[in-house]
């Protein structure tokens, strides 16, 4: 996927889980965030950050913070809404019959139903941003709407679906997710058990430019 008019700004600070304010072309600028995720080890003061231009009749920012760049020079994709539009990319190219997102069921929506020839699968997409020494880990803030999910594709397995969890990481050099059990024990233990049920793991790492996300399996 590409992101167009994007800019190269420096990260002053972060007043909430919806905007930060940065340094755009020597002035302070206020853009929103697209990750509502604590991105603490990421959006450090003076650190390189990048925005896309995203006007619109009722904005309140004119830009939306994207990526940004680590200390050692990792450059980390965080908008949240690019897993499930690259995921899109990826799946258009795979050969199904059928794809078709926001699909419901039991008591929540998973991000895919898909159909190829006799099989019927279920995929819930998740992005990881957050690594630490050369693994990526997910989540960075508890997500119970994460641990439901897992159970619901668990259950999914029993009623003859081929279920799917798929972690987009949005960062080069990685190629495995391990569950943040630091950060939230119940999703570790809601992963392994559907891991157990039958659940399939699949770890899509990704190359990531300033105004790009290409998933590279």
């Amino acid at each position: 996927m590409k992101y167009q008019n994007v800019r190269r700004a420096v990260f002053i600070d972060r007043p909430n889980r919806f905007i930060a304010n940065v340094e755009l072309d020597g002035s302070r600028e206020t853009v929103h965030v697209k990750n509502t995720g604590r991105c603490r080890e990421l959006l450090l003061p003076g650190c390189e950050v990048y925005l896309t231009r995203a006007d619109g009749p009722k904005r309140r920012t004119r830009w939306d913070l994207i990526a940004v760049r680590k200390s050692n020079g990792l450059l980390v994709n965080i908008d949240s809404q690019a897993p499930n539009a690259v995921v899109w990319e990826w799946l258009a190219t795979g050969g199904y019959d059928l794809i078709r997102p926001e699909y419901s069921y039991g008591d929540s929506r998973i991000d895919f139903y898909l159909e190829k020839g006799c099989e019927r699968f279920l995929m819930e997409v998740k992005g990881c941003t957050l690594e630490i020494g050369g693994v990526g880990y997910f989540p960075d803030a508890p997500t119970e709407r994460g641990v439901k999910h897992l159970y619901e594709l668990a259950k999914a397995v029993k009623d003859g679906y081929r279920s799917v969890l798929a972690f987009v990481i949005q960062m080069d050099g990685i190629t495995e997710v391990r569950a943040n059990t630091e950060t939230h024990p119940l999703f570790g233990m809601a992963l392994d058990a559907a891991a157990a049920s039958g659940v399939e793991i699949l770890y899509l790492p990704c190359h990531v430019e300033p105004d790009e996300l290409i998933i590279t399996v």
